[in-house]
């Protein structure tokens, strides 16, 4: 009998043990949240630093590449619900050493990035407290969303949906507030559309500039893919994946341009950087009594609600590893509430490092943090649409049943995506980013190695995965 491609319910039968408790709504707010985080609120910063006005075409790009990653993930995600997700699918599709590969360098991407989102939060402490150590507040910080994520994940759904919800309601206040001093008023000078060719013009460092900061603009969209790893978690992942990361990648497009579109207008672009928010910067420009405290709380709770999604991210593509036989089956073991808490336990290191960066480097932490960071994050997401490929032709090979999503313009714009994020990869190397690749290749060629030490000892995927499920 000929063998079909079949729709996994869950991708290894242990992940029956994670509980099946999260909804569209919170699917989107989990991903927006994870999102919506340092990426934007000081990132951004860098972003405007190195492109100029010119960063809206970066973000414009960053979220088309993000729009087709969202489109293969959709398709692979509800064939395949599982909370390995796109490393699950890399194994199946693409064999073992892919899903080995994809799985620790998303984890050790959401790792780091955890780092970089509490680096920032120690960034966003100095403006309170400007003698306290910045690893105090790393370590603080850490501590209590540690705590969150050790609950259930339903407590961990609640929380970081309000945190979602504190940080949406702020971008679009800060929107319309920035709408009407830019558009609506004639009392606050040197404020207008004309920031936006004022000094140096719209591109003051070239099209190099604009796809330099592409790089950093995906940072700002890190955790979009989030959504396929909390499909083992869903309920009913085939309506609630799409609808999630089709509301997330139209969300977070509209509030990343029109926000920076304002912030432009209002703050010239060479006042821009790292040493605070440019939206505690615009505050301070327009001079509303105590709106700059304000604003810098929310960010923080941006940071916080970040660094909550990726340390549940980092939580779950760990399990999923054990699961997989990748690491150690202590890893993979949950607890009465559902949660895998010796995975939690490991995957806390990136606060650590952060700690540690921080005390040592305390002025280019951030920088540093997200440079190691985002190799995981683009190999993984450049694997994505190396794996829909790969699953696309043996789906359609062996007859398997309509996709109930399909990624429109394959097989163009997948491969479209995968040129656009290696040619990112290649141009950091000759940037401050070169961070990326020389963390990234020597990665890779570690986590090679031991593949290839303990590949005789991992057993073959449980037999559950071939079965038929009509």
């Amino acid at each position: 009998m000929e063998n079909k491609p079949t729709q996994i319910k869950n991708g290894h039968d242990s992940e029956k043990e994670l509980k099946r408790d999260l909804t569209t709504r919170q699917l989107t707010m989990i991903a927006m949240g994870c999102a919506i985080g340092t990426g934007l609120f000081l990132g951004s910063g860098l972003a405007i630093s190195t492109a100029g006005p010119g960063v809206l075409i970066s973000y414009a790009i960053g979220a088309f590449i993000v729009l087709l990653l969202m489109g293969c993930l959709a398709e692979m995600t509800v064939a395949h619900p599982s909370t390995g997700a796109f490393g699950f699918i890399a194994e199946k599709y693409m064999g073992p050493m892919a899903g080995y590969l994809v799985r620790y360098s998303y984890w050790i991407a959401n790792v780091l990035a955890v780092g970089v989102e509490v680096s920032a939060i120690a960034v966003y402490m100095h403006y309170w407290f400007p003698t306290v150590p910045g690893m105090i507040w790393i370590l603080l910080f850490g501590g209590v969303l540690i705590y969150v994520n050790a609950t259930s994940v339903n407590t961990f759904a609640t929380f970081e949906y309000w945190f979602s919800m504190i940080k949406i309601s702020a971008i679009i206040g800060f929107i319309l507030l920035g709408l009407y001093v830019v558009f609506g008023s004639s009392s606050v000078a040197n404020i207008g559309p004309e920031n936006l060719v004022n000094t140096g013009g719209f591109l003051p460092h070239g099209w190099s500039g604009v796809w330099i900061a592409v790089f950093i603009s995906l940072f700002s969209f890190l955790g979009t893919e989030l959504i396929a790893v909390t499909a083992g978690e869903a309920k009913d992942p085939d309506v609630a994946v799409p609808k999630a990361l089709k509301a997330t990648v139209f969300r977070l497009s509209t509030f990343y341009v029109i926000t920076l579109a304002i912030m432009l207008m209002i703050v010239p672009w060479k006042s821009a950087g790292i040493d605070k928010s440019p939206f505690v910067k615009v505050m301070e420009i327009l001079n509303i009594p105590g709106a700059s405290g304000i604003m810098n709380f929310i960010i923080l709770t941006a940071a916080l609600s970040a660094m909550n999604s990726q340390l549940y991210a980092s939580t779950r593509m760990m399990f999923s590893l054990s699961q997989a036989k990748f690491a150690p089956a202590f890893l993979g073991k949950v607890n009465k509430k559902g949660v895998p808490l010796t995975a939690l336990g490991v995957s806390t290191i990136g606060i650590m490092v952060a700690a540690a960066v921080s005390a040592i480097f305390p002025n280019t932490s951030y920088a540093f943090m997200m440079g190691i960071s985002m190799f995981g994050a683009i190999f993984t997401w450049f694997m994505v649409f190396i794996s829909h490929l790969y699953f696309r032709k043996a789906w359609e090979k062996n007859g398997g049943r309509n996709l109930p999503v399909k990624m429109i313009g394959f097989p163009y714009l997948t491969v479209l995506g995968a040129i656009l994020l290696a040619a990112l990869m290649i141009t950091t190397w000759f940037t401050d980013f070169k961070i990326l690749l020389q963390f990234g290749i020597p990665w890779l060629i570690f986590l090679s190695i031991i593949y290839f030490f303990t590949k005789n000892k991992k057993t073959n995927v449980p037999e559950s995965l071939n079965q038929q499920v009509k």
